[in-house]
């Protein structure tokens, strides 16, 4: 079913998903269900507007006004679309999406008690994971950084310009190699090891590992 973007910045809309998530991942603390939830929504709400820049150099419109999810009647996140093409250029995409992450990332601050700078955090990683799973379907994972840091660059010129924006440019996407593969070096926790449905079960490229361990993890999941 559709849900308009703009549900995201609403505060009373998130304390209802927190009820929903509780019931998919079990009785977490808000600030826990809060960021997981987030993590789901952040990645969906950006592919509309990446995909298309990566592809074809014409992003869509990210902001919340112009983007409708695709969610499942329990509210898992499955798809998203934008209504709106922009003229495509960094300046103009990362200008876009600056604001739409910031009012979201307020509501669920607001609504879950979770840090604002970690919830920035897992959208920037979202941002980054968009842009290297969109460069890599066509054969271009390497292109992935060099266009990652020309929209963070953007997206700090239009953060400081917004009065209490709390990204600021840090962190910005990062990316490493294991074998030969490119991969996200994940700054943020999507903290799913903590909800009681996923107790202690880390992602494959979550922070909160040993670089050694988080290695030997994604060496066995990409191959050498």
């Amino acid at each position: 079913m559709d849900l308009p973007a703009t549900a995201l910045a609403d505060p009373a809309w998130v304390t209802e998903d927190l009820h929903r998530a509780r019931r998919l991942h079990g009785p977490a603390s808000p600030a826990v269900l809060g960021t997981i939830r987030w993590y789901s929504a952040s990645s969906v709400l950006v592919a509309p507007a990446l995909e298309p820049w990566v592809h074809t150099g014409a992003a869509r419109d990210p902001a919340l006004e112009s983007v409708t999810f695709d969610v499942t009647a329990d509210g898992r996140f499955l798809d998203a679309r934008s209504s709106r093409a922009l003229d495509g250029d960094a300046a103009e995409l990362g200008a876009a999406l600056v604001p739409a992450v910031d009012s979201a990332v307020t509501a669920f601050a607001h609504a879950s008690g979770a840090a604002p700078r970690a919830l920035w955090a897992v959208a920037v990683d979202s941002i980054a994971n968009r842009l290297l799973w969109a460069a890599s379907t066509v054969g271009r994972a390497d292109t992935a950084p060099r266009l990652a840091d020309a929209l963070a660059d953007q997206m700090e010129r239009a953060a400081r310009a917004l009065p209490r924006c709390v990204w600021q440019g840090s962190p910005r996407p990062r990316f490493t190699t294991v074998g030969h593969r490119l991969v996200l070096r994940r700054s943020s926790c999507c903290l799913l090891y903590e909800a009681p449905r996923t107790r202690d079960d880390k992602c494959v490229s979550c922070p909160r590992q040993t670089p050694a361990e988080r290695e030997r993890r994604q060496r066995l999941l990409l191959g050498p």
